[in-house]
């Protein structure tokens, strides 16, 4: 395979870009857009000569799509891909129920195909780099706040922000969640706005995971502390810092070494597609599997029956 053909199937804020970074990759052909909203589809088609559709079972011929769609439509459009051959990145959460993700998942393994979530924060250079000084994290604090978007009022906060954390702490802790207690409300819209979930995890690990999008400004940060170093992630600079104990008794901070750790300037998103793009080709598993997604999805939904009382 030297190109691999590729469509987007939902071209609005996300969707649009991922069209542009599959325009600009050397080992993909972009072959369509598909959108509902034809002046919108026909826009983006026009300004990359390619087709458009306003039905995504229009599209013929391609190997892989990225699905950017609204999260209650993942489960049959990824699942009409899935069943007809095609290699499928969509957008996080991987679905609204874990039944249905757990149906994606069978069907990509049945017929061999990559399945793939965008929980971009995996490929944040902050992230990345930060992975390389995490050993045994101890207690992990984090804390993600926006500003309220009426685009995703129909859904909660956990599926809408503190899903990205859920999976980036459930990669680095790697171990089994063995209790948890979360609190949250609904504040502008009909869903959870705001929440705070605690967890402990079987290696010993503690993990308090803060989230809103009632704010006025933007706030994306994760600590992680060691047994001998304390690391802080700015996730929308990003940013790195690592403290280190130079000696085992600690008398002063001039007994810390601080290190200002350098990032390489990458676009996560870019990072993403290329690694879907190249684990379709090569058939290899993606960074962010669909069983990965499954279970940040399993937890997440465990917060919220939490904070609604059902369990």
């Amino acid at each position: 395979m030297n190109k691999l053909r590729v469509s987007v199937i939902g071209v609005g804020k996300l969707g649009s870009i991922h069209t542009r970074i599959y325009n600009e990759l050397e080992n993909t052909f972009l072959t369509s857009v598909v959108d509902i909203d034809e002046e919108r589809a026909k826009e983006i088609s026009k300004k990359y000569n390619i087709k458009y559709f306003t039905d995504y079972k229009k599209v013929e011929d391609v190997d892989a799509v990225s699905i950017c769609v609204p999260t209650p439509l993942h489960f049959e459009v990824s699942k009409y891909f899935l069943e007809n051959g095609v290699h499928v990145l969509v957008e996080k959460p991987i679905c609204k129920s874990l039944k249905e993700a757990r149906i994606l998942n069978e069907i990509s393994k049945e017929n061999n195909l990559v399945l793939q979530v965008g929980h971009i924060e995996r490929y944040n250079p902050a992230v990345r780099k930060a992975f390389e000084f995490v050993k045994s994290p101890r207690y992990i604090e984090a804390h993600r706040i926006s500003s309220y978007d009426p685009r995703v009022s129909d859904t909660d906060v956990i599926l809408d922000l503190m899903i990205h954390d859920i999976d980036i702490i459930l990669y680095l802790v790697n171990s089994k969640i063995v209790s948890f207690d979360a609190v949250g409300t609904k504040v502008i819209s009909g869903n959870t706005d705001i929440a705070c979930c605690y967890m402990r995890f079987e290696n010993g690990c503690y993990v308090n995971i803060m989230t809103s999008r009632l704010s006025m400004k933007k706030l994306r940060k994760i600590r992680i502390f060691q047994d001998d170093s304390y690391i802080s992630l700015n996730y929308a600079r990003p940013s790195l810092k690592v403290y280190m104990k130079k000696k085992e008794k600690i008398e002063s901070l001039k007994d810390i070494k601080i290190v200002k750790v350098k990032l390489e300037k990458r676009e996560p998103l870019k990072d993403e597609i290329s690694d879907f793009v190249d684990a379709c080709i090569k058939r290899r598993k993606p960074s962010v599997s669909g069983e990965e997604a499954a279970t940040s999805l399993e937890v997440a939904l465990k917060i919220i029956d939490k904070i609604e009382g059902r369990i």
